[in-house]
């Protein structure tokens, strides 16, 4: 059991972020342990051939006593950071840290050159890694990056709602099932064991598509503390086509570089809707509720169920007038997502 104390005062402080480095760390675990992430096995598929010259930052995710440098996934300062903004925080890590924490994740074990190199090299072995991570973002994460944000935009737009309606211990309520919080702290139902009294900084919840059936800490650091837990809906992330990606820009993209999208067609199609939720609503509204799991555009909904757009807004605006979706604007793109009774009719 790990236990981080958290009390009712706290949740005030309590805030939400979306990282692009706790993604590509995250992404890493994905790589690494198919069994556990089964559910990421096309994305796997698509990247492994793809993924020439990260032997680095690869390295660093499967140290044999499971620990990753916290220095790679900062606490972000604010809650829409770019890669870019993280990867400045990254370098700026004291080369002390670097090589310390570096090293813990091989204690006892002998070490392959990549991660040698950060004791006899830090500066170099940093820089290298650095453009690793970008190389690897750029090949792995970017061409789905719209997607993910969409996904943990509605998350945090859900959590929202909910605080609303429910009060501020909403926003703790149903994070995953292996987390609960007794009033005083978070209890997370690992093997592992661990006891973190507050320290006074603030909580920062941060979803992430990559996290699958995981709970990852961040305690102790100096950038502060973190859950990462996987958004609601991540699964039908990784079972509707992604639509390609729009040009990269510093409000849409966290990467100045972009890469070709996925082919759609190699993706699985969507979820199908239950036989009862067909019968209540029709077929194709059925279908369209049951994929705004993830929140998605009117275009997006058109791509991944082959509609027409003009009949794809049209069951947008009929699922909205009956109040089981609501429109999220994020810069200028409009996306839909399920209200608490779409939720419960869908699920």
């Amino acid at each position: 059991m790990i236990r981080i104390e958290f009390a009712p005062a706290d949740l005030a402080g309590l805030r939400f972020a979306h990282s692009p480095m706790v993604e590509v760390v995250a992404s890493g675990f994905a790589l690494h342990q198919p069994q556990r992430h089964w559910m990421y096995a096309a994305w796997r598929d698509r990247v492994r051939p793809r993924l020439a010259g990260v032997d680095t930052f690869l390295t660093l995710l499967r140290g044999p006593t499971c620990y990753v440098p916290d220095f790679l996934t900062p606490v972000p300062a604010t809650s829409r950071p770019s890669l870019d903004d993280e990867l400045r925080t990254i370098a700026a890590t004291p080369l002390d840290r670097v090589a310390a924490e570096v090293a813990a994740g091989w204690t006892g074990h002998r070490a392959p050159p990549e991660i040698t190199r950060f004791e006899t090299d830090p500066a170099g072995a940093l820089a290298d890694l650095i453009a690793q991570v970008r190389r690897y973002f750029r090949l792995a994460i970017a061409p789905i990056w719209p997607r993910l944000r969409a996904t943990v935009e509605g998350e945090i737009a859900h959590r929202a709602l909910a605080a609303a309606e429910h009060g501020p211990r909403a926003l703790l309520a149903g994070l995953h099932p292996e987390l609960s919080w007794d009033g005083s702290a978070l209890l997370l139902g690992y093997a592992k064991h661990g006891d973190w009294a507050h320290d006074g900084s603030p909580l920062a919840l941060m979803p992430a598509a990559f996290a699958g059936p995981m709970v990852y800490t961040t305690t102790g650091t100096p950038s502060g503390r973190a859950l990462w837990y996987p958004p609601r809906g991540y699964a039908a992330l990784w079972s509707s086509p992604p639509s390609p990606s729009p040009a990269p820009s510093r409000s849409s993209s966290p990467a100045l570089a972009s890469s070709p999208a996925f082919a759609s067609s190699a993706w699985p199609e969507p979820p199908a809707p239950s036989a009862a939720l067909a019968a209540l609503l029709g077929s194709t509204r059925a279908a369209v509720l049951t994929l705004l799991a993830v929140p998605s555009s009117t275009g997006e909904v058109a791509e991944a169920l082959r509609l027409a757009p003009a009949t794809a807004s049209h069951h947008l605006t009929t699922l909205r007038d009956a109040g089981l979706i609501v429109g999220q604007r994020t810069g200028r793109r409009l996306r839909y997502l399920r209200t608490a009774l779409g939720e419960q009719l869908a699920t």
